[in-house]
């Protein structure tokens, strides 16, 4: 069964070939695949999901038909399945592109931006944080100038130090581009 979420589209490799090469550029894509650390995360998270919902299992067989095994099982189930939605969600997060314009899907917020509204997309050498923790290092990232907010205010959309391309310098150089080209073709357009 392909899973759409985790395959990389194609990139343009020849200045003449389009930054939109696709049939439908209305479709929502993600430019990069998932770096291998937002994998490896999120393959924990449904290994841990998987002894949560047996053990639910287990709980439901081995209890009595009373109310307090069918909560234990249901609340074992509960937390299992929250895990597997955030397991998944964790592979969602990430920049997609279409059309329409840019969307950065976070853990808990979608924030899409139209391209209308897109002043510049540019890869800049600015202090990043580390993994999204507080703790900031010197890299690049790839910054979104809209018309609408002063750029200050606004998070990357990309950086070199995120779980898509920690120690993958040039896999971020891959998707910045891309990014940058999709934003350029759209506000040619």
């Amino acid at each position: 069964m392909p899973l759409p979420f985790l395959t990389a589209e194609r990139t343009f490799e020849t200045a003449s070939e389009s930054a939109l090469p696709y049939d439908d550029p209305e479709r929502w894509r993600r430019p990069y695949r998932p770096g291998p650390w937002r994998v490896g995360a999120a393959a924990l998270g449904l290994l841990l999901a998987s002894f949560m919902l047996f053990a639910a299992v287990l709980i439901a067989l081995s209890g009595s038909l009373s109310s307090s095994g069918f909560s234990s099982a249901a609340v074992a189930l509960g937390l299992g399945l929250a895990v597997v939605a955030g397991a998944l969600r964790l592979l969602r997060m990430g920049v997609w592109v279409s059309g329409r314009g840019l969307r950065r899907v976070g853990f808990l917020v979608t924030r899409t931006v139209p391209w209308a509204r897109v002043l510049s997309v540019r890869t800049v050498q600015q202090p990043v944080r580390f993994v999204g923790l507080p703790r900031t290092v010197q890299g690049q990232a790839l910054a979104l100038a809209r018309k609408d907010r002063r750029a200050e205010g606004t998070a990357p959309l990309l950086t070199t130090h995120d779980l898509d391309f920690l120690g993958r310098p040039a896999a971020f150089d891959r998707a910045a581009d891309t990014v940058e080209a999709w934003a350029a073709e759209h506000r040619r357009g």
